[in-house]
């Protein structure tokens, strides 16, 4: 099941540059997997490696889009939008801020889709 992220325009207008558009950005649960796309920013991971998700937001707008790397506790965020997203935290950490799967690995990512709870759901049901 795919789930579309939701962007939040003209805000998210600033994402366009760097490849981040609705047709380019997406999650799905497929075949036991989580897959994340972000322009040119994923990441996968089997639903065994999901250790828990929490709906979250609203968040400040200057620091809700885009691609974000935590310092504070490592976590990734696909962001689109200022208003809500799906936390999710792995087992496993996923490499998921730099393109490509290099970089650091994440224990956490949020991603802004346009359901958040339907999300949280699936993952629940696919898991099952």
């Amino acid at each position: 099941m795919r789930f579309d992220f939701a962007f939040d325009f003209p805000l998210a207008g600033s994402l366009v540059p760097f490849g981040i558009l609705p047709g380019t950005s997406y999650v799905s649960v497929v075949d036991g997997e989580l897959q994340a796309r972000f322009g040119p920013w994923s990441f996968r991971t089997p639903l065994d490696n999901i250790a828990g998700t929490e709906v979250t937001g609203p968040y400040r707008w200057y620091r809700a889009l885009g691609v974000r790397y935590s310092l504070a506790d490592h976590g990734v965020t696909f962001g689109s939008n200022a208003k809500q997203g799906l936390l999710i935290t792995f087992h496993e950490p996923v490499a998921a801020v730099v393109p490509g799967g290099f970089g650091p690995k994440n224990p956490s990512a949020t991603v802004t889709v346009v359901d958040p709870l339907a999300l949280q759901r699936e993952i629940v049901r696919a898991s099952a």
